[in-house]
């Protein structure tokens, strides 16, 4: 991918500034939605906000469906398990 680089000024946006982005920059770098902000020595990188976790739902579905989510050890019984649990 061919790095391209734009100059553009901050405006005022409300109470706050902002740039605006290209819209052929938008496009190749796949950016929409929710941005990180990053600040490194000599500027700001806007980079995907990374989800924790995200698609492993439909992972484990993916898995279930072929059969593949079992586990792989069965559960080990404790003192816990093994009491008789009073509702109060």
């Amino acid at each position: 991918m061919t790095e391209r680089t734009v100059n553009t000024r901050i405006v005022r946006i409300g109470n706050s500034q902002g740039v605006r982005i290209p819209k052929l920059l938008l496009e190749q770098s796949g950016l929409e939605g929710d941005v990180r902000l990053r600040v490194v020595s000599d500027g700001i990188v806007i980079e995907r906000a990374v989800t924790p976790r995200a698609g492993w739902g439909e992972a484990a579905r993916t898995l279930a469906a072929d059969g593949e989510g079992e586990r792989l050890d069965s559960p080990i019984p404790t003192a816990f398990d093994e009491e008789e649990w009073v509702w109060e």
